[in-house]
């Protein structure tokens, strides 16, 4: 069914302005992350220990040389996290004369895995081999080797102070200073025990979000640090034999001497754990605290930040890059060879009524409950299902330790939704004028051939652009933690391994959007948001149950589960926005087939490329 030629130019100007727009957005964001060329960016992977390696981004100022050469700072993601998470710190440091290394954790991004179960304890992530690089080696001759630090939120925080004692433990049986001359430590308390910290010869800052969702765990129980024994022993480790020890912290304020390394402060930002590194004071107050230890003196105010304009492109460019797969279907979909799978598009379903509604109302409310109840279970039966990529050692056996939870949810979810549609037809539909036909889903091996080779096509081409805008820009598509980014050739492997499994939860989505929830009568926004929130409003439910609860008692309702419930954040979006594409793709063909197989391919390779990995070496 040829478009009309009206439409067809609407649906190339679509085309080509969402392209237009990635571009456009790309580059502002490449400029605003070089700041305007003064910050040169490029990847660097260095081999370490074990026949490991490090993938990292390296920030450099043009006016970092041999000849003035500047400090370096580490910077180390936390779990589930890659580089490009921590970018806004890099890039303000940068702006501001700092040479920047930006490292994807050990089992993460393009890192290899680490043959240690705990690696951000005993190799900061793979951040103490950078700074050893650094130190040791000429070819960073532009940076000064006696102010090296190393900063990290959350697990990379962890590291951060473990390199310190490292370093500092190093440094005893050398007599040599440590290589590490500052850390900074964002998100992570557990570490700063006695312990630790007697063998530090760093300066250290800290910063501990107050609503920390995990701050159940600490001494305390709460993540208010006047008086946490932690951040107490962090400031008193920097005290004087002679000097008196501190009992209340005060916020903000620097203890110790730079020089002897004993400099210590600690920051106290209002804000969610996973929110705090996109907190514009937790940033003012790690850029305060480098210039301080490294004697700097910027022009530029620590309040004068730019990096969430980046951000604010970068989500331009994720939703520009998504809504470019509409018109690009609509225009593959006129070749002859990918013709016959265009259909009229089926008689919607007659509007429920009396009994048909409260089912459908009923099935709504048990299907959302269901999600809900049944995520942190699957989580906690994938540790036992996954054996290894629970316990973080390297396996090819579906080595995504949090995808692992999320597939076993999506599962049986989407059987769960097949399981509805039959109750919904069976005890109602077929009684009231509903018939197959009106499902759309007649189709033959040919044609689902055909649109599995749609479906790959507009996958290649919607990473081909992003690949190109990594190469020439050096940025990808993201929103704080929620990211596209470029992926390794093993993932691959990986997307034949865990697609094929999540997408019966989203050819259930399509069958239920497309055959379930498109009711005569009823306009399309509003059937597409009634399908969203029915796809999301579970997953939704249990970060409402977890922050009620946390504001009314303090600690989070899932406390051993509270990373899989901030996983969500990315996730929910995606669940919601998956129903809308679903119906777009069904519009275009009559048939509920090519949604489900584009967006498989996409989110979940998405979700590969942004979770830890623990592949063997």
């Amino acid at each position: 069914m040829p478009q009309h030629p009206i439409h067809k130019t609407a649906n190339t100007r679509l085309l080509f302005g969402s392209i237009l727009l990635v571009l456009l957005a790309s580059l502002v964001t490449s400029l605003i992350q070089t700041s305007s060329g003064r910050v040169q960016i490029q990847d660097i992977k260095i081999p370490t220990q074990n026949g490991q390696w490090v993938v990292a981004d390296l920030f450099k100022p043009r006016s970092a040389t041999s000849d003035n050469p500047a400090p370096l700072v580490v910077v180390v993601p936390g779990f589930q996290r890659s580089k490009e998470a921590l970018s806004n710190i890099a890039l303000e440091l940068a702006r501001r004369g700092i040479v920047v290394i930006s490292i994807d954790p050990y089992a993460q991004g393009g890192s290899s895995s680490s043959l240690s179960r705990l690696a951000a304890t005993t190799e900061g992530y793979g951040m103490f081999a950078v700074v050893d690089y650094a130190y040791s080696t000429d070819n960073l001759n532009y940076i000064d080797k006696h102010r090296i630090a190393a900063t990290g939120h959350s697990a990379g925080g962890n590291a951060a102070i473990r390199g310190a004692n490292y370093f500092g433990r190093e440094s005893q049986e050398t007599g040599q200073p440590s290589k590490l001359d500052s850390v900074f430590v964002s998100g992570y308390v557990l570490t700063l025990t006695d312990q630790v910290l007697r063998d530090v010869r760093s300066n250290v800052g800290m910063s501990y979000a107050y609503y920390d969702e995990g701050a159940y765990r600490n001494e305390l129980k709460n993540g208010d640090m006047r008086h946490a024994p932690e951040a107490l022993r962090l400031v008193n480790s920097g005290r004087a034999v002679d000097e008196e020890k501190i009992s209340t912290v005060d916020l903000g304020h620097y203890y110790g001497d730079i020089a002897n390394r004993t400099l210590r402060v600690v920051n106290n930002e209002r804000v969610l754990h996973p929110f705090q590194p996109y907190d514009t004071e937790a940033t003012a107050n790690q850029i305060e605290y480098f210039e301080k230890v490294f004697s700097m003196h910027s022009e530029i105010s620590s309040h004068d930040q730019i990096w969430y304009w980046k951000e604010i492109l970068s989500l331009l460019s994720l939703i520009a890059a998504m809504v470019a797969l509409v018109p690009l279907a609509r225009l593959l979909l006129e070749t002859p060879f990918l013709q016959p799978l265009v259909h009229e598009i089926p008689e919607a379903l007659p509007r429920p009524q009396g009994r048909g509604k409260i089912l459908f109302w009923g099935l709504f409310t048990i299907g959302a409950l269901i999600a809900c109840f049944t995520y942190i279970p699957m989580a906690e039966l994938s540790q036992v299902l996954f054996v290894a990529a629970s316990n973080r050692e390297p396996t090819w056996f579906f080595p995504q330790r949090m995808n692992n939870a999320v597939m076993l949810w999506a599962i049986l979810n989407g059987l769960v939704g097949f399981l509805m549609f039959y109750v919904s037809f069976r005890y109602y539909g077929k009684a009231h004028g509903v018939k197959p036909a009106m499902w759309g889903t007649k189709t033959s091996l040919g044609e689902l051939g055909r649109t599995f080779a749609l479906a790959l096509t507009l996958f290649s081409l919607y990473f081909f652009l992003l690949f190109a805008l990594y190469y020439f820009f050096h940025v990808d598509y993201r929103f704080l933690f929620m990211g596209v980014r470029v992926f390794q050739p093993a993932e691959l492997l990986l997307l034949v391994m865990y697609a094929p499994f999540f997408f019966l939860f989203f050819l259930s989505n399509s069958l239920r959007v497309n055959a379930g929830m498109r009711v005569a009568g009823d306009p399309e926004w509003k059937s597409m948001l009634l399908a969203g929130s029915a796809n999301s409003l579970g997953l939704f439910l249990i970060v409402i149950v977890q922050y009620v609860t946390f504001v009314a008692t303090g600690i989070v309702y899932w406390t051993d589960g509270w990373l899989y419930v901030n996983l969500l954040f990315a996730v929910v979006p995606m669940m919601f926005v998956l129903p809308y594409f679903n119906r777009y793709f069904f519009r275009m063909t009559g048939r509920i087939y090519l949604g489900p197989m584009v967006t498989c391919l996409i989110f979940i390779m998405i979700l590969l490329t942004n979770t830890v990995c623990y592949l063997p070496l």
